[in-house]
């Protein structure tokens, strides 16, 4: 087995694989001489080991005992120690940061003898039992598994008693009592008394944080932020420092930029004489950081060095936790801080300014799912709104909801469709899921750095923070704003997390500033986020390699997504064409029992499409346009069966010819599997003159743009082709339409030929389809439904949750491309479709073409190009940058 325990000093930043990302950063800013209580970190391999097998790993026992004497002896005192005992916390730390949803364990070697060794190493009765009470309190809940309400209760209890609200006015007396009180419910739960031996407690503590990695709200988080579930945790050991000696001594958390807009600062949360988990927890408030200032001059000097030395050593905005005990400043853990979409794009471009990153760099730093936030609309506040209050902007947006008070409530309603806004006194590690399900957050405790900011930054969850006018009353279901105002279960409330900003009722919104510069393009006097996102915008796309194109059936949506930059059509769907009015002309087609009908159908609508095209093609003039030919089947233009059979019943003999003959159509054309039936290029090869008259209106469109003075270039998509047979018999007709128009109106416009592959055969067999396709295509959505045999419309509503939660997948293989099955069709179908037509354009016009994660596949498997919504448009551009630049740094980009 490996070595597996590192002192802080043996470690560095780049070690987050082993030592998790709070031991290498400790172990980094050890290196760096700040200062930093001792300690030392178990590596990940110890608990990948021990959630394995169920045991700690040979060695560790012996490699703990050695590290732990080596603190002993640095710090000279012994855990468990009675005059003057050493304490410890044990702390989890995995590679990607998880907020709250491990364990950590402090006060690690009190018991009943040595509290009094700590109380007069301190010299204070109070500070003793109250970090006895904490260490048998956390224990508990964490090691023991015991209800933490059970805790509660006592503490408000004793509160009660003394008749106070605050902890702080309990004395050394009542804690005392409330220690008894405590080891009462660890007895009455567990059947064991708490245990007075240190090391036991540390190497309980030791496996709770193992455990903790498999925790629901562990995995739920992992789930949500898409992190590996193999990683395991490392745990940290380290010396206790204490924010909780008095009101010179404290804990906060600071941030060497504000995480929520990226302005340079001072920000971050202080509270005396307290422990770093108070803090967290919003449970008391906090006084903003600039108020260390005078609180402890000589510590917020010190304080305000180490962030900029910490900034400058890690590039980027810093998280940092520390305490404080009795004028002296401890540093407890630092991190890249998790930050809002603004601030993102904001930080990495000061970050350049200031010479510390690249412009590659500062792309790595940036997402297309951040980039899409930007993109949501925000409230209008100017008309006639009702402000309930106004809290801390903890994490941006516009969220609007029906309140609910619970996290179990708040996922009930969501299931049955509805938008909530949960709002707590505070949130903890437990509400995450009730936190996912709602559309935002509201908190009457807590500011920028409590858990709900933190876990809803992350998210990129609207939350609004520390609103303490609100009087929350969980149990009654209602809160109570200044004024008397009451909200209840149930009522609708918007909140701005970008302003803290709450109001009553729906809010109405508008388009964001990021939006209007995607419509209009970079103006005069343009604020510092749009600035920050036209420069990575640029720089995206001199980087990509990968064209960016839209799916669009109208002009004006083709219009729009020029404007976002798109540099052509991926996928035109003319059945869309086909709806609305022009659907009796289907009919017509459909129930035609003669040529001559069938073929007035036809010529009644290619007009109408060839004008559709014509738009479209002006909208896109000098770019390319991918026109996929009739898909779905022609059942989707009818009446629903059992509509018109029970319409036709009721009518009886009243019943028209029309309805009847409507009907017998229906029920000729009806399939047990239409997506698998007559659609597609089956449809033109057995529908004489359909694909004849879409590719008739195709090209006299051109003809159109071309007499214009326009540049159209089109290209025809066959799809549903399975195999190349299909392919060479449409692709003849389409030749012959193409010239017979050529001939007609004298233009000749070049008109690629190609076709979609979605059918799993039609990947195996790319080489032989390329012979007679121009260019593929990758249909993705029907490819993923056919590849693992699921129906999207049936399948995502009834079972995915649940193979999600087996990790049969991480996320719908609809969502983001299967790599590894679905993806292995994509990468076979290009390498021998190019290597009969080396020349072979190849796209994807899936949903896909526009979900970040799948951009950087589409990347690596080598395709010319991807195709998405023209809101996706701006996103795929810039994940298509991030994919090209991370290849050249010879690497994925970092999370």
């Amino acid at each position: 087995m490996p070595k597996l325990v590192y002192d802080f000093t043996e470690g560095n930043k780049d070690l987050k694989d082993l030592l998790g990302g709070k031991g290498a950063n400790l172990a980094e800013m050890t290196n760096i001489g700040l200062p930093v209580p001792p300690g030392f970190t178990i590596t990940t391999d110890a608990c990948r080991f021990y959630l394995a097998h169920g045991t700690v790993p040979d060695g560790l026992t012996e490699e703990v005992d050695s590290h732990l004497a080596a603190l002993e002896q640095k710090m000279g005192r012994h855990l468990g120690e009675h005059a003057d005992p050493l304490l410890v916390s044990v702390r989890s730390g995995a590679k990607f940061s998880m907020p709250g949803m491990m364990e950590t364990v402090l006060n690690i070697g009190l018991s009943d003898e040595s509290v009094h060794g700590l109380a007069k190493q301190a010299g204070s009765e109070r500070f003793a039992w109250d970090s006895y009470r904490r260490l048998i309190q956390m224990f508990g809940k964490t090691v023991l598994d015991i209800e933490g309400e059970a805790f509660e209760h006592a503490i408000d209890s004793a509160k009660k008693a003394k008749g106070t609200t605050s902890d702080l006015d309990l004395d050394a007396g009542d804690l005392r009592a409330l220690v008894e009180t405590f080891k009462g419910i660890v007895r009455e739960h567990t059947g064991r008394d708490f245990p007075q031996d240190p090391r036991e407690q540390m190497d309980l503590a030791i496996r709770a944080v193992f455990d903790s990695w498999n925790a629901d709200r562990a995995i739920l988080y992992r789930r949500q932020e898409r992190i590996p579930a193999d990683l395991g945790t490392a745990v940290n050991v380290v010396a206790m420092v204490f924010g909780n000696l008095g009101m010179d001594s404290g804990t906060g958390v600071a941030f060497t930029r504000d995480p929520g807009t990226g302005q340079q600062g001072v920000y971050g949360d202080y509270l005396q004489n307290a422990q770093g988990e108070d803090v967290v927890a919003g449970i008391r408030n906090t006084v903003p950081l600039q108020d260390l200032e005078q609180i402890d001059a000589k510590s917020y000097r010190e304080l305000m060095q180490i962030m900029q030395t910490l900034e400058n050593h890690y590039k980027d905005l810093c998280d940092i936790e520390f305490t404080i005990e009795r004028g002296k400043l401890w540093m407890l853990q630092t991190r890249v801080g998790k930050r809002t979409a603004a601030a993102a794009f904001r930080i990495a471009m000061q970050l350049v300014e200031q010479g510390l990153i690249d412009m590659d760099e500062a792309l790595s730093r940036v997402t297309g799912a951040q980039l899409a936030q930007l993109m949501f609309p925000r409230f209008d506040a100017s008309g006639a709104v009702t402000k309930i209050t106004k809290g801390v902007s903890a994490s941006p947006g516009a969220a609007v909801g029906k309140v609910v008070f619970d996290s179990a409530r708040a996922v009930e309603q969501a299931a049955a469709g509805q938008d909530v806004i949960l709002v707590r006194r505070e949130t903890n590690p437990d509400d995450l899921h009730g936190m996912i399900a709602a559309r935002g957050i509201l908190t009457s405790r807590g500011g920028k750095t409590s858990h709900a900011a933190v876990v809803a930054r992350g998210m990129g969850k609207t939350c609004v923070c520390g609103a303490d006018e609100l009087e929350v009353d969980v149990a009654g279901g209602k809160f109570t704003a200044p004024g008397g105002l009451t909200v209840a279960e149930g009522d609708v409330i918007s909140i701005d997390g970008s302003s803290g900003t709450v109001y009553l009722g729906e809010v109405p919104v508008v388009d964001s500033p990021v939006v209007e510069y995607f419509e209009l393009g970079l103006q005069p006097g343009a604020d510092e986020l749009v600035t920050a996102v036209d420069a990575i915008m640029q720089h995206a796309d001199n980087r990509r390699r990968l064209g960016v194109r839209a799916n669009s059936d109208t002009g004006e949506d083709s219009a729009r997504a020029v404007r976002f930059g798109a540099q052509g059509i991926g996928l035109t769907r003319t059945e869309h064409m086909f709806l609305g009015e022009r659907r009796q002309l289907v009919e017509r087609l459909i129930l035609a029992d003669d040529e001559a009908t069938r073929q007035s159908a036809l010529d009644a609508l290619e007009p109408l499409q060839r004008g559709d095209f014509v738009e479209i093609f002006e909208a896109m003039d000098g770019l390319p346009v991918t026109i996929r030919l009739i898909d779905p089947p022609l059942h989707e233009f009818l009446p629903d069966l059992t509509e018109l059979s029970v319409k036709v019943a009721l009518a009886g003999n009243a019943a028209t010819a029309q309805d009847r003959k409507l009907l017998d159509a229906v029920r000729r054309l009806h399939e047990q599997n239409p997506m698998l039936g007559l659609r597609g290029v089956r449809l033109g090869l057995v529908i004489p003159g359909l694909f004849a008259m879409q590719v008739r209106a195709i090209a006299r469109a051109a003809a159109d743009r071309v007499k214009a003075g326009g540049t159209p270039r089109p290209e025809i998509m066959v799809p549903l082709v399975g195999a190349v047979q299909e392919l060479e018999a449409v692709r003849e007709e389409i030749e012959r339409v193409l010239a017979e128009v050529a001939a007609e109106t004298g233009s000749q416009v070049h008109t690629l030929i190609g076709t979609m592959i979605e059918v799993p055969r039609a990947a195996l067999t790319a080489g032989q389809i390329a012979t007679a396709a121009e260019f593929f295509s990758f249909g993705t959505n029907d490819l993923t439904q056919m590849g693992w045999g699921f129906s999207r419309d049936d399948v995502e509503g009834s079972f995915f949750g649940r193979y999600i939660d087996l990790g049969v997948f991480g996320v719908s293989p609809f969502e983001t491309i299967d790599a590894d099955g679905i993806g292995r069709l994509v990468k076979i179908a290009v390498k021998e479709g190019r290597a009969v037509r080396p020349d072979l354009k190849i796209g994807v016009c899936g949903e896909h073409g526009g979900d970040p994660e799948s951009v950087h596949f589409f990347h690596g498997a080598g395709l010319d190009y991807v195709s998405c919504s023209p809101f996706r448009v701006p996103v795929a551009r810039l994940e298509a940058g991030r994919a090209a630049a991370a290849e050249a740094a010879g690497g994925s980009d970092s999370r």
